[in-house]
């Protein structure tokens, strides 16, 4: 199985009920017992009888239903609104070429892109489909979408600070993040998406029009201790302060992990 792999039993009365988190390298996890084998001719053969004609047929292992679900493994989830520009920052800062284009759900599938730094620093991003309101009921695949958010290590929200989307950046930002608290899946540590680290990159910095839509932003995110980054991921404005922002949270996290004991989610 693919590293990232979540194994689902399909029980009685038709129960989906998970079983296995493969997150680890050549992990190796026992799910349906094989039957005892049986012996062929050649076990019954001697000095005698060189070619027998008896055998013993083995007994029949175990039989079950399975589903696998496959979630990303990435440092770092691009989340936000439809449009935010989150397949342009991600082609921006890696070599992915996600399609890009001026209209909702452009990206249907999440895409995966590694970042390298000066010092041979790297870490993988995943661009996530965007996000509506409702998402974490399942709203514009949104339940699908949210699972592969559970591995990341910090959360990159892009906000798009233009009036071309007809919304308020305050807004957008509101609802995405009570989209990730109310979701319930969690990581093989415990921590559910609401409870990882959060950067807000306001983007389309090249067609602010409106300024205090930038300002508004930016004392709402103070209030509630979060960083902001103003960027454009078109022309590449305020990329680097940004990137080397999101390392610092990855390699911490990566330090905490590397401490921390492993909680198995599946055995709560």
């Amino acid at each position: 199985m693919p590293t990232g792999t979540v194994v689902y039993e399909k029980r009685e009365g038709d129960e989906i009920v998970p079983v296995a988190d493969l997150t680890g390298d050549l992990q190796r996890l026992l799910i349906a017992q094989g039957g005892l084998g049986g012996h062929g001719n050649a076990s019954y053969a001697t000095s005698t009888n060189r070619a027998p004609r008896k055998v013993q047929p083995g007994l029949p292992g175990e039989e079950k239903d399975l589903r696998l679900h496959l979630k990303l493994l990435a440092d770092v989830g691009l989340v936000g609104f439809p449009n935010a520009g989150k397949s342009t920052m991600i082609a921006r800062v890696s070599a992915a070429r996600p399609k890009i284009a001026e209209y909702p759900f452009t990206t249907l599938v999440p895409n995966l892109g590694v970042v390298g730094l000066s010092g041979e620093r790297t870490f993988v991003v995943a661009d996530v489909p965007g996000l509506i309101e409702g998402a974490h009921t399942g709203h514009g695949l949104g339940h699908r979408f949210l699972s592969h958010l559970e591995r990341t290590k910090v959360l990159v929200h892009l906000v798009d600070i233009s009036s071309m989307s007809g919304r308020e950046a305050v807004s957008d930002f509101d609802v995405i993040t009570r989209e990730l608290a109310l979701f319930p899946g969690r990581d093989a540590s415990g921590e559910r998406l609401a409870d990882k680290p959060v950067i807000v990159a306001a983007n389309k910095l090249d067609a602010l029009d409106e300024p205090e839509r930038l300002e508004q932003l930016r004392t709402h995110l103070q209030r509630l201790g979060i960083p902001l980054y103003a960027v454009s991921a078109a022309t590449g404005e305020g990329i680097d302060a940004l990137l080397e922002a999101v390392w610092r949270e990855v390699a911490a996290a990566r330090e905490r992990a590397a401490s921390a004991p492993l909680i198995d989610p599946l055995s709560e």
